[in-house]
C-alpha cells in the first residue's frame, strides 16, 4: 500500500492583482502549490505568466494593488525580492541579463555567502567554494572554463539557461520558478536541463514553470498545467493537457 503524504502549502496567492506602469496586468489570480509539486503555466502571449512570474520573486516594477502572497504560511506580499531570495525563492529569467567585469565565479560565490550568512551559516572561503561550484558544474554538463567568463557576456542562449540552472542548484532553492527556461535551446541543451530539473525536484521543494511549448513537458512531468488568460488562471488540468493544447491550441479550453 502506497504511503499517503499530507503536502503542506508552499505557495499561496490570493486574489492577487499586479500592475505596472498603472496598468493592471493580474486580475485576481489564485493559485496553490504544494511541496513536491511542479505546476507549468501556459498561455499566449500577454496573458500575465511572466509577470505572475515576477511578482512572486518581488520584482520591483510590479505593484501588488490587492491580493496576498504566503510562502511557507509567511506573507511576502510586500517584502524585498533578497529577503525573499533568502528564504527559498528563485526566479530564472527569459531573458537573464549580462554582468560586464564580474566573472561567473565571483557572483555565484557572493550570491551563496550572501544566502548563507542570512541564514545564519559560516561562508566558504574561495578555496572551498570553488571545490564546490567544480562538482555542482559536472552535474550540469558545463566547461570549467564558463566559471572564469563575466556573468552571461557572450554566453549562447542554452548556456545563459544553464547558468540559471547552476545558480537554482547552487543555493538550494524550495520555491523555483523558471520562465520559459526552455526558449533558445537546441534539443541536447533541452534535455540537459530538463534531466537537471529532474534530478532537483524532491518532497520538500516545488517548481513552478512558464512555458509556450509542449516539448518541455515530453522530459518533465507536472502535476498540473494552469492556462492563463487575460491576467487569470481560465483552466487548470492535469500533464494531459500540454498535448491537448499542442493538438486544439487554445480553443481547446473552450471546449
Amino acid at each position: 500500500m502506497k504511503e499517503h503524504i499530507n503536502k503542506k502549502n508552499m505557495l499561496k496567492i490570493q486574489n492577487l492583482h499586479v500592475a505596472t506602469d498603472k496598468i493592471e496586468i493580474l486580475k485576481g489570480i489564485n493559485l496553490t502549490v504544494k511541496c513536491g509539486e511542479t505546476h507549468v503555466i501556459m498561455g499566449k502571449n500577454g496573458s500575465g505568466k511572466s509577470t505572475l512570474a515576477k511578482a512572486i520573486a518581488g520584482h520591483p516594477k510590479y505593484t501588488v494593488t490587492k491580493g496576498q502572497i504566503l510562502f511557507n504560511n509567511q506573507d511576502i506580499t510586500f517584502e524585498e525580492p533578497e529577503k525573499r531570495s533568502h528564504k527559498g525563492i528563485f526566479l530564472a529569467f527569459q531573458y537573464p541579463v549580462e554582468i560586464s567585469g564580474v566573472s561567473n565565479t565571483d557572483f555565484l560565490r557572493l550570491a551563496y555567502n550572501s544566502n548563507r550568512k542570512a541564514n545564519n551559516f559560516k561562508e566558504l572561503d574561495p578555496l572551498s567554494f570553488f571545490e564546490l561550484i567544480n562538482a555542482k558544474i559536472k552535474k550540469i554538463q558545463i566547461e570549467p572554463s564558463f566559471l572564469v567568463r563575466n556573468v552571461n557576456e557572450g554566453f549562447s542562449g542554452g548556456e545563459k539557461k544553464k547558468n540559471e540552472i547552476l545558480q537554482m542548484a547552487l543555493l538550494r532553492s524550495k520555491m523555483c520558478v523558471l520562465d520559459e527556461i526552455d526558449s533558445g535551446l537546441d534539443i541536447d541543451a533541452l534535455k540537459t536541463i530538463s534531466d537537471y530539473v529532474n534530478k532537483l525536484r524532491t518532497h520538500s521543494q516545488a517548481i513552478i514553470i512558464i512555458t509556450h511549448y509542449q516539448r518541455l513537458l515530453d522530459y518533465i512531468t507536472p502535476d498540473f498545467i494552469h492556462v492563463m488568460k487575460d491576467g487569470l488562471i481560465v483552466y487548470t488540468g492535469g500533464p494531459e493537457t500540454a498535448k491537448a493544447l499542442e493538438k486544439h491550441g487554445y480553443e481547446y479550453i473552450k471546449q
